[in-house]
């Protein structure tokens, strides 16, 4: 998923101990990019660079939002692979 601010969302599939990677990167003119990966369930945050405490509130406000499709769809390989859903 791309929000309006050219942030990247994007999940990997299910892992083998039952949690989805949730990887958020958003461009910056300073520093690159920031980076984040947030593990559903259970919303645990790892490798988070450049992020402020409330921009990581409000990733996790929508990746909570999303996760049961992300976890459906991460089950089935992703969006590709979804079509049967």
């Amino acid at each position: 998923m791309t929000l309006n601010d050219n942030t990247e969302i994007v999940h990997s599939e299910v892992l083998p101990d039952g949690r989805v990677r949730v990887h958020v990167e958003t461009p910056d003119k300073l520093d690159g990019f920031h980076s984040a990966d947030c593990f559903i369930p259970g919303y645990t945050w790892q490798d988070v660079q450049g992020y402020t405490p409330a921009e990581i509130a409000y990733y996790q406000k929508l990746i909570s939002n999303m996760a049961h499709l992300v976890m459906r769809y991460a089950a089935k390989g992703g969006f590709g692979n979804a079509a049967g859903l």
